[in-house]
């Protein structure tokens, strides 16, 4: 069993080669995919002068987190995927209680739930109600019962992810990648995730207009992708 492990990086210098290294602790044979979406900090010069026993892919301008799956997909080897940000607020401790409905059989895809009593950080009321808004949404949909769509850790058998074509390049990602996967029928499975999430003078990048945009990608990929 191999894994692949994809991380999207947008400006994150301080961050990125301390999540390389967890993600190479992780106790499983991996490759690591990064895909640099055309930094302006100095993480490109960090990932050339860093690299080693990594692929890393860069985009001339700066498309998103949908885009850069999109991008790296065509790289992957493994038999599973996890999508790991480069922030440090999700941990690759978690990668063994993530893989194993998959590696026991019984899911093709796995959620990493940060509302269902793993340890998190105390932070923005609203945010967690925009969380549950946008969950809710897309739950009615699916017809899912997830607690947190909008989870960073996302899991997949590798042909299930290689059978979709990934249309939304920001954040849309998360409510497509969701909508496709119910309508394929797939087999997915939530697991608890602690969470170390980060405030804004940290570098948190993701505001009230991610979640107006979440809103809309939900009602196009449910009612008008077919």
């Amino acid at each position: 069993m191999k894994l692949s492990v994809i991380i999207p990086v947008y400006n994150e210098a301080g961050t990125i080669l301390e999540i390389i290294r967890r993600v190479k602790e992780a106790p499983f044979e991996k490759e690591i995919i990064v895909v640099d979406d055309s930094s302006t900090d100095g993480t490109a010069r960090l990932l050339k002068e860093n690299g080693g026993g990594i692929t890393v892919l860069y985009h001339e301008k700066n498309q998103g987190k949908g885009a850069a799956i999109r991008t790296a997909l065509p790289h992957i080897t493994g038999d599973i995927v996890i999508i790991q940000d480069a922030d440090l607020e999700y941990h690759p401790s978690e990668y063994p209680r993530l893989i194993s409905p998959i590696l026991n059989g019984v899911a093709d895809v796995v959620y990493g739930s940060r509302f269902q009593g793993g340890t998190h950080r105390v932070l923005y009321f609203w945010h967690s109600v925009g969380n549950k808004v946008v969950t809710n949404l897309s739950n009615i949909f699916t017809d899912l019962n997830l607690s947190d769509m909008e989870t960073g850790y996302k899991v997949f058998r590798s042909e299930v992810l290689k059978k979709i074509k990934i249309e939304s390049s920001r954040f849309g990602f998360e409510p497509e990648i969701t909508a496709k996967i119910a309508k394929m029928g797939c087999r997915i499975y939530e697991v608890p995730i602690s969470y170390w999430g980060r405030d804004y003078s940290e570098g948190k990048k993701i505001n009230w207009k991610d979640g107006l945009a979440a809103l809309y990608w939900i009602i196009k990929f449910n009612i008008f992708r077919k």
